[in-house]
């Protein structure tokens, strides 16, 4: 794995191939990095019911495994707008209970499972959340909204300026109701982050694609090494970056890995000929 990562270098997201979700082109043997959902809702991905009583009793402490998130930092041009740091994971999640304990009118929370994309809600008091699911804003208990998953508060993970608690609570009651054509924003975390920071950014079409691209994200595959990918836009990371937290840590490492030993291979059969 060491040399595989020794092999991972800047690329611009112009030069990621799209391919099949599963990292797989079907009219070409090489692995490659799959993208072509950035279109889609991976919010559409969730459980089907939020009234899920069936799990085992220790269910949700065997979803979250957080050896297998990866740190990540955002920045646009120069200045960083987002960082999910190793303290921060270390910190770890807690029990829906726990977690209704310590959320406060206006906080970001992200409940988080093992294969699955993050859920984002806003804690509107009296123990419930507003959020974006299944393409319709909804008010839930936080412990309907979270399907037995372990959350955390993550309002300090976006770097910008956050609105005051009683606007944030505002716009996220504002929006309950609107569904599938309504909807401004294409999953929980943009629904989420614009409640909290009222950036246009984090919806659909907020930024034009054209010109530069002034979007990094830089992932931290190991203590010295990452690899950087670009974009044009704030929504077209977001969704890649939730794509990496569903399929969680080592499997990003083996995608890189993979592609960038194909496009190896291929350059040293062109020098050949």
């Amino acid at each position: 794995m060491g040399n595989q990562v020794e092999k991972l270098t800047h690329l611009s997201y112009a030069e990621v191939p799209t391919a099949d979700p599963n990292g797989f082109d079907p009219e070409d043997d090489c692995p490659r990095i799959g993208v072509s959902y950035i279109f889609s809702n991976d919010d559409d991905d969730q459980d089907d019911s939020l009234e899920r009583t069936d799990r085992e009793p220790n269910e949700e402490d065997n979803q979250y495994d957080k050896g297998n998130e990866l740190e990540c930092a955002v920045y646009y041009r120069e200045e960083c707008v987002y960082e999910r740091s190793l303290k921060l994971i270390e910190l770890g999640t807690h029990s829906p209970e726990n977690l209704l304990n310590k959320c406060k009118p206006g906080d970001l929370v992200e409940f988080v499972a093992n294969g699955q994309y993050p859920q984002w809600a806003v804690y509107v008091g009296d123990f419930q959340v507003v959020h974006l699911y299944r393409a319709e804003v909804i008010t839930n208990f936080l412990t309907d909204a979270c399907q037995g998953k372990r959350g955390r508060i993550v309002n300090d993970l976006y770097k910008f300026r956050p609105l005051n608690a009683d606007v944030v609570v505002q716009n996220a009651m504002e929006q309950v109701g609107a569904k599938d054509r309504e909807l401004n924003w294409r999953n929980s975390e943009c629904f989420a982050a614009w409640c909290k920071f009222g950036k246009r950014e984090f919806k659909i079409g907020g930024e034009i694609r054209i010109g530069k691209q002034p979007y990094r994200m830089k992932l931290q595959l190991s203590e010295k090494k990452s690899h950087v990918l670009e974009f044009q836009s704030l929504e077209d990371l977001v969704l890649e970056k939730r794509r990496n937290d569903q399929i969680g840590r080592a499997a990003v490492v083996q995608e890189l890995s993979n592609h960038l030993n194909c496009t190896d291979g291929i350059k040293n059969e062109q020098d050949c000929n």
